[in-house]
Parts: C-alpha cells; structure tokens; sequence
C-alpha cells in the first residue's frame, strides 16, 4: 500500500478528467475505487471535493490517498479478456484510423460497468489496443440497451479533441427509432426540461428521467433544458413510424424521456412506455406485439464530427442491429432509400 501522494498536473496534461488521468498514472486502479475516494472526500483537487468528471487544469495539485500495489488489486481485475469477447469487440470496428476507433456497440453491451464486471466496452478496449501503447479511451456514452456509433480516442490529442467537440456539441448525431403510433407533426422539435426521478440507486440503479414543461425548469431543482429535434422517416399506417431523433442536447434517457412524453414511446423501451401494445388516451404502450421484438429499438446511425488531427469531416454509420433489422423488413422499410439527414433533407 502506497502513502499519499500530491501530484502537480503536468504541461501536456490539462483538460482531461480526473478519473482519466489517474487511470493513466495508476493503471491498477479501477472506476469504482475512484468513485467511492471522490465520495470520501479523499481525492482532492487544489484542496477542494471533486468528481470523477471533474476537468483538470495544468498547474493544479492532485492529493492521491494511499492506494494498493499492484500485486494486492482485487482478483477480479487480473480477470482477462476471453478469446471469443476480444474476437467479438473487434468485429464492433466500423472505422480506424491512428487516432480513433468507431465501433458499432451491440446492444446490451454496457459502455462502463461496475465493480465485478468487466464485459463492458472500457474493460474490452484492452482488446482494441492494435498495436498502440494504451487502450483507446471513451469520449462519450451510449445507454446499455441504445446501439451505433460510439467512439473511442486512441491518444491523448484526439480524446482532448473529440471530447472537446461533444462538450461544446460540435457533432451531428442521428438516431433512428421505432415509435409507437405515428407522431403528429411528422417533423418537429421537443423542448421539455428534465430531472432524476426519486428513488434511484446511489450509482444510478434504476435511474429515470421526468419531463418537465419549459417553463418549469428553472424552478425545479436539478432540472436541466433539453431538446430534441424529430423527424418521420417512414409510417406503417397509424401504427409505428420509423423515425430521425437528434438530441441538440445530451442528456440521460433524453430520447427516450422525449418520445414517450409526446405519447410515442420507442418500441421497446418498458422503462418510459410500459409493457402494453395499445393507446388508452395518454398515449401507446412501447410494444408492437407479434413478431416485432420486446428489446429497445433505439440505434446510434450517424455521426459527423471534425477529426480532431486532420481536421476533416469525419462520417461514420453504423448499420442496424439485428433486431431492429428484422422490425425494418417486417414494415418494409429500406435503409439505403433513407436521406443522410432526414431533417435537412427532408425540411
């Protein structure tokens, strides 16, 4: 067990957040632990209580509690990637370059997981180093159950850039989905606020958003503005729609929250729309019933974002997951017909 440590963020280091930097410096030392030494107050920064999100700036000092060797870190984070879990990350790879890596997450492959659970994308990345002296990193987060696009940075330039880009919304994000019923107008823009239901685990078990009417939001506390803007794609009747979402903002579930607030929630989605196939006057269950699968139809199409090195337009697309694939045949639907972005296409 090593002592405390102050540390002194160094002149290439800024800009990155805590938990990043001290995975770098302390490899051993896992998301959990330093979540819980954040909440312990035994991380800190210039003195002060912070985050694991917590952006760090050159110059400031870092005290580091006394944390375990190497050779005394918990059995399950020796546990090693299985050959069938690495060969199946790396199928995820849709593009590469020195830089980044695309992948298409699979759904119900968690971006981050806990403490005994290494089957995540942050823990897989081991197996997406291709040569490269460290992991790739996250740059940002998709839902468990959400599939697509997800990048990772494979330096330390391009994870300051590409998170950079996502913080100051510098992207295009096209979502496609599968709605219940057929949203009226078929093209338009969502501004309800949201906030954390009570009643969520301490580490976001069973978190859940509520809509809150603009208005209210700045009266509520924790609330935040969110926006979505939409677009039908294609309807099979009054039924379902396919559908464009982009999330102008990005907050938890905001999607999600939206749709089903509107009376339309995403095929799938038990946790906002229920389990019922039908429309009782406040708006459709989330299941379609038949051969249309229960799992969330929610898929990451599109991203365009500034390579952060070369400085070019960087368009990745991810095609559909397997379930979501046969919802699209079952209704007809063709993806290679649909506009690149449905809502300047379409406008």
């Amino acid at each position: 067990m090593s002592g405390v440590q102050t540390r002194v963020v160094g002149p290439d280091e800024g800009d990155q957040r805590l938990d990043r930097w001290i995975r770098r410096l302390f490899p051993h030392v896992g998301q959990v632990q330093i979540e819980k030494m954040c909440r312990k107050v035994e991380l800190r920064v210039d003195g002060r209580r912070v985050k694991p999100a917590t952006r760090l700036e050159v110059g400031q000092s870092v005290r580091v509690p006394p944390l375990p060797d190497v050779d005394e870190r918990p059995t399950g984070a020796l546990a090693r990637i299985s050959p069938a879990d690495a060969k199946m990350i790396q199928s995820c790879v849709i593009y590469r370059d020195d830089h980044i890596i695309a992948l298409n997450k699979p759904p119900g492959l968690p971006v981050q997981g806990g403490s005994k659970q290494l089957r995540h994308v942050d823990g897989l990345a081991e197996a997406l180093r291709f040569g490269a002296e460290d992991k790739p990193r996250l740059v940002h987060r998709l839902d468990k159950d959400t599939s697509g696009v997800l990048l990772l940075a494979r330096t330390r330039e391009a994870a300051k850039g590409l998170t950079a880009a996502f913080r100051h919304r510098n992207t295009r994000k096209i979502y496609w989905a599968a709605v219940a019923g057929v949203p009226t107008p078929r093209m338009g823009t969502i501004r309800f606020g949201l906030v954390k239901a009570p009643g969520h685990g301490a580490k976001g078990e069973g978190e859940k958003m509520l809509c809150l009417h603009p208005r209210d939001i700045d009266a509520t506390p924790g609330a935040k503005p969110a926006t979505t803007d939409y677009a039908v794609i294609e309807a099979a009747g009054a039924r379902t729609a396919w559908m464009a979402l982009i999330p102008v903002t990005g907050r938890t579930h905001q999607l999600r929250a939206h749709m089903a607030e509107i009376g339309h929630p995403i095929v799938g989605d038990g946790k906002y729309g229920g389990s019922g196939q039908e429309n009782l006057g406040d708006g459709w269950g989330a299941q379609l019933g038949g051969d249309v699968s229960r799992k969330l139809h929610l898929h990451a199409r599109s991203l365009k974002i500034e390579h952060p090195v070369t400085k070019a337009i960087l368009h990745v697309t991810a095609p559909l997951p397997e379930h979501m694939a046969r919802t699209w045949d079952l209704f007809q639907w063709v993806p290679s017909e649909a506009p690149e972005d449905p809502l300047e296409d379409m406008a």
